[in-house]
């Protein structure tokens, strides 16, 4: 017999049946429910379509092929705008300077001897879902490292310092007035965001390294951001004391809203950071 299928958008109307629930940007979760003996995993008719962009988004997982609320490492989904640069892990090292009364420089060692701590987080792109070919965005894994608000207490911020930007090793080119010119992947959040108690400096990610590509050796993990913000193959922390105007803060991961009327237009640029709590259907099971 012809197993029956179902589309997303046809359970989502329906509203009639029960699905994990794909995004918490919280460090609370919850758990996949086990397929039991007999058990079959319903097709979805509404498959992606093929990715187009290999180079950035390098992997995705199948939604109804995953079985436990905690993501596999070799599952989760990679994007990377600028490409993975090759890092020694060796001759790593981190700095944090700029606005700051004590700039640091630490090894990958010495930030492994700092206080350690853990969580777990479904880390999501803002852009999962709002593609065709891009519904495997998203993540739950068990993150650990160290409090990102104690290194950014030991450097001390100085009274001016407004924005911390976060660095990526990972380099490309970005054209402005004409002009291209070589960038370095760059994020920023406020002083005040930047201290909150859950994020980390993350080198381990579900008791393992944490893989190449999802940000070694060193990755932020800022629980209630959107994956853009969790900067990876971090090798620079840096206290401004103006905003962060780069491509990726500027000029991409902005929103467009029209805040008028159809008549009288008010076009206005919102900046993607705080995730949004939302849930998806992800698998179907015919019993």
């Amino acid at each position: 017999m012809q197993s029956p299928t179902i589309s997303r958008r046809e359970l989502l109307v329906a509203g009639g049946a029960t699905a994990a629930t794909l995004a918490l940007p919280s460090n609370r979760f919850a758990y996949a429910t086990p397929l039991k003996q007999g058990d079959e995993v319903l097709p979805w008719l509404d498959q992606p379509a093929e990715n187009p962009v290999p180079e950035i988004i390098s992997y995705q997982p199948t939604w109804e092929e995953l079985g436990d609320w905690i993501t596999p490492n070799e599952k989760f989904f990679g994007v990377a705008h600028y490409g993975w640069p090759e890092i020694d892990a060796d001759g790593y090292s981190l700095a944090v300077d700029g606005a700051v009364d004590n700039p640091l420089s630490f090894t990958l060692t010495e930030l492994k001897a700092l206080p350690k701590t853990e969580l777990t987080f479904t880390l999501e792109c803002s852009g999962n879902t709002g593609l065709p070919f891009f519904h495997g965005g998203i993540g739950t894994a068990h993150w650990g490292g160290t409090p990102l608000a104690a290194v950014l207490e030991e450097a001390g911020i100085q009274d001016d310092g407004i924005e911390v930007v976060f660095i990526g090793t990972d380099v490309g080119e970005t054209t402005l007035r004409e002009r291209t010119l070589p960038q370095s992947f760059a994020r920023s959040m406020s002083v005040a965001d930047a201290m909150h108690p859950d994020n980390l400096l993350v080198y381990e990610m579900n008791g393992e390294p944490l893989p190449a590509r999802n940000g070694a050796p060193l990755r932020l993990i800022a629980p209630e951001w959107y994956g853009v913000a969790n900067v990876k193959w971090l090798q620079r922390i840096e206290i401004w004391r103006t905003r962060l105007t780069n491509h990726f803060m500027a000029r991409d991961y902005v929103t467009i809203r029209n805040d008028g009327t159809e008549e009288n237009p008010i076009w206005n640029e919102s900046l993607v950071g705080k995730a949004l709590l939302k849930s998806a259907p992800a698998r179907v099971v015919h019993s």
